[in-house]
């Protein structure tokens, strides 16, 4: 795996190297022209001839990123991240450059860097050998479609608080199973919007059923 940043100014065209200007029609703000993007994105491809990119527009109104879509995104090839400043871009660079336009959440950043950043973390620690237990990421919260069960770790008891029993008693498929269930509880919880798209189990349901009736 490699990394590496482009400073698309560099491929800016005259004297001064000009990224930004004003809209057509007026309005607030600068624009990100579209020829030095483009100029550096195709020198990028230039390197890499035998691959084809994903480009990657970071932009607030594009589809939001979520562990779906870094999942996709691992099994690329190459992925080329376009990070905006200003008010927005040269709509051209949407409409003929870009495969993906992609935001982190509903709210506005001063530039994309540190949205790519975080995406870049999101799909790099998929890919092989970049986490030191491979399962890690499998069971990762929405990994799965729903949001993690609780850990625990030694000691057993702590201040009076207590690990559940049933972790301590070796019995793996009891452990999976409650492991599965708070799963299921803490999703139920904290994000129910998840359950939406989430084809529970007969099993399931009957727990589901039961976390929603307090019974335990």
């Amino acid at each position: 795996m490699d990394v590496s940043i482009t400073d698309f100014r560099e491929y800016a065209e005259g004297k001064h190297q000009t990224v930004d200007d004003y809209p057509y029609g007026g309005g607030a703000g600068m624009l990100l022209k579209a020829q030095p993007i483009f100029s550096a994105v195709e020198a990028l491809r230039e390197r890499t001839p035998d691959t084809k990119p994903r480009i990657i527009l970071m932009d607030p109104a594009g589809k939001r990123f979520d562990q779906k879509l870094a999942e996709e995104f691992a099994q690329e090839e190459h992925l080329i991240f376009i990070c905006g400043h200003y008010e927005g871009y040269d709509e051209r660079i949407r409409e003929f450059l870009v495969t993906d336009e992609v935001s982190i959440g509903d709210y506005i950043l001063t530039g994309g860097e540190i949205g790519a950043m975080a995406m870049m973390d999101s799909v790099i620690r998929l890919l092989p050998g970049a986490l030191g237990n491979a399962d890690s990421a499998v069971t990762d919260s929405f990994s799965t479609g729903l949001l993690e069960h609780p850990h625990y770790t030694r000691p057993a008891q702590f201040r009076d608080m207590e690990v559940p029993e049933v972790l301590l008693n070796g019995n793996h498929k009891w452990i999976e199973e409650w492991r599965e269930r708070e799963s299921l509880r803490r999703t139920w919880e904290r994000r129910p919007d998840l359950l939406e798209s989430y084809t529970l189990s007969d099993q399931q349901q009957k727990w589901l059923e039961e976390i929603q009736k307090g019974v335990d």
